[in-house]
């Protein structure tokens, strides 16, 4: 039986451009490939913390670490508590681990963004920080989050991994905590292969940004000075070359994705029990880094989300599994304090797939594929109910 959908989907990353060839050439030849000998890295971090509206920017090896060192550059050391949402990438958790502090897990809403009436009850005397997640490119509900913030004293780590260019009530991601943090890994709106970088708008935390990620020196500093604690954790000129050009393209990008998502909501109005999951109440711009939807096993047959996955890769609808919360993650046990049970995160685990940014940069007659294809396999499902 022929599938649903046989034509592939679009390629991520796109087709590297001319400009950007022309850029990793002029580093190439330059021979200084180093953040440090050439300017292609300072450059990109000073237009990407522009463009989002930010004073500073830090580029790093990854977004990992670009979390470790924004903890770092506000404080957080050794011993103190950082809390992070349930259902996030593991990394927002081991950036905590790394920076020798223990992340405090903490649920999420219906939108799976950090419930902040969580993280006010989970807040106490040795929580530092606390790390909302930008989950999907939908800013979580940072007015909320700060109030929490404010009554404990808590330094706010934006985790914008996903949120290039997004925006809550038209402020930009990056400016709505004290420090922000994005990824350029393959798989991320902009992509360098691998990649990060911190922005903020205090330059002190920005001269402790830019020493601890240099090795410790200072930035009008000696070359074997190292008054700070640092690491070689600089981006080279190759990754800032290959980044550079991607600002002047994430606009029509974001409009593009947005486009497909509203067409997904209109074709999913006919499929009972695969519903979008709404983004935070304030979000005027979503990056779409992937849709979200809610899969409710009652309306296929009781059939569980894994064969629903199956089922519609066969279609040619290679739907993403998702996140499993934090509290399943047993490498985190032994670092996490007050583990709670995560009631609306576990049970996303169980019922939420996603469709990918890559899906998402198809044209409409692709959503309508994702469609057809969940009405089939829900047409399938009902006529054998699963049965343990």
């Amino acid at each position: 039986m022929t599938p649903v959908r046989t034509e592939g989907w679009p390629q991520w990353p796109p087709p590297a451009g001319e400009e950007q060839r022309e850029r990793l050439l002029r580093v190439l030849d330059s021979g200084k490939w180093g953040a440090t000998a050439g300017g292609e890295t300072e450059a990109f971090a000073a237009a990407f913390a522009h463009s989002v509206g930010a004073a500073h920017g830090v580029c790093t090896v990854n977004g990992t670490v670009a979390l470790f060192l924004a903890l770092r550059a506000l404080g957080v050391r050794p011993g103190d508590e950082v809390i992070v949402p349930a259902y996030t990438f593991v990394a927002s958790a081991t950036a905590v681990v790394l920076a020798g502090a223990t992340p405090v897990i903490a649920d999420v809403t219906a939108t799976l963004h950090l419930d902040p009436e969580a993280a006010d009850r989970l807040a106490g005397p040795r929580t530092k920080a606390v790390m909302p997640v930008h989950l999907a490119g939908a800013p979580a509900d940072m007015e909320a989050v700060g109030s929490v913030a404010e009554r404990h004293g808590l330094a706010v780590v934006e985790d914008a991994a996903q949120a290039h260019g997004a925006r809550r009530h038209e402020r930009e991601a990056g400016v709505l905590g004290d420090a922000a943090c994005f990824s350029f890994q393959s798989g991320k709106a902009m992509t360098a292969g691998e990649g990060g970088i911190v922005v903020s708008d205090d330059r002190e935390v920005y001269e402790r940004l830019w020493s601890m990620h240099n090795v410790g020196r200072r930035i009008e500093g000696d070359w074997y000075e190292h008054p700070e604690l640092g690491w070689n954790l600089r981006m080279t000129e190759f990754q800032a070359a290959l980044l550079h050009p991607q600002l002047a393209l994430l606009e029509g990008q974001l409009e593009h994705r947005a486009a497909r998502a509203t067409a997904l909501g209109r074709a999913l109005e006919e499929v009972e029990g695969l519903d979008p999951v709404p983004a935070p109440a304030g979000t005027t711009r979503h990056t779409w880094h992937f849709a979200p939807l809610r899969y409710d096993p009652p309306a296929f047959g009781g059939h569980p989300k894994g064969a629903f996955l199956a089922a519609m890769t066969a279609e040619g609808i290679p739907l993403d599994a998702g996140y499993r919360s934090l509290t399943h993650e047993p490498s985190l046990a032994p670092y996490t304090a007050r583990m709670r049970p995560c009631p609306v995160a576990e049970a996303a685990e169980d019922t939420v797939v996603w469709v990918r940014q890559p899906m998402l940069m198809a044209d409409n007659a692709a959503m309508a594929d994702i469609a057809r294809a969940a009405l089939l396999v829900q047409q399938v499902f009902r006529q054998r109910p699963f049965s343990r």
